[in-house]
């Protein structure tokens, strides 16, 4: 039995109609007669699981959003792009080309995932964040703000260390500096550092961000 129908409702847009849709039966949080985002076709929304598209949202050409992955708000999946798992994708969001989404990880803001590239696990990419070419963002990677990654050589991410054992990430940016995200922090390589000595001293959590500090200064050759 089908999840959703295609209603009348329509609009043109980059030279393609997308159709508004409406949930057919009860599934997931979605209750029948809802009326959801635009697809292109059918196809681009699976009529099995709990996948949904709603809001402004559009997807289309080959493009699939499946299993219970969510796309909202105005954010747009298209090209051969996939969404599949517990995804969410929303805000302004873009996710194209060959991209794939998928685990319980979220695109969102102005963010834009392309290429080949993947982004998976718990990983958050948000703010005018880029993912692209053959990178693969996962585990608990944080890249926000104006994160460019376009190999997996872009960015890293170090688990369970400071007084929270926190996870941090580090990453390249568009222009061409080396931010870091950890907990409520973000900020440049050196604003990080200044922060750990202010804040813990010569502790031990003072130590393990430092030592993080001077591995990230070797791998991108700060």
């Amino acid at each position: 039995m089908k999840k959703f129908e295609l209603t009348k409702e329509s609009v043109e847009m980059f030279g393609r109609k997308f159709f508004r849709i409406k949930a057919f039966v009860d599934f997931g949080k979605v209750k029948a007669g809802t009326i959801g985002g635009y697809v292109e076709r059918e196809e681009n929304l699976s009529q099995s699981g709990d996948a949904w598209v709603s809001g402004n949202a559009l997807v289309y050409g080959d493009a699939h959003v499946y299993g219970d992955a969510e796309v909202s708000g105005n954010a747009k999946v298209y090209g051969n792009a996939r969404v599949s798992s517990s995804a969410l994708v929303y805000g302004n969001a873009h996710v194209y080309g060959n991209a794939e989404v998928s685990g319980n990880a979220n695109v969102s803001g102005d963010a834009r995932v392309s290429g080949n590239a993947r982004v998976s696990g718990s990983a958050l990419v948000y703010g005018d964040a880029e993912v692209s070419g053959n990178a693969k963002v996962y585990g608990n990677a944080k890249l926000i703000g104006d994160a460019m990654v376009g190999s997996n050589a872009d960015y890293i991410c170090f688990k369970g260390f400071g007084s929270f054992n926190r996870n941090t990430t580090m990453f390249r940016t568009k222009n061409g500096s080396i931010a870091v995200s950890c907990g409520c922090f973000f900020g440049t390589l050196q604003e990080f550092e200044d922060k750990v000595k202010a804040t813990h001293g010569d502790s031990k959590f003072a130590r393990e961000y430092l030592a993080c500090v001077s591995a990230a200064k070797i791998h991108f050759e700060v």
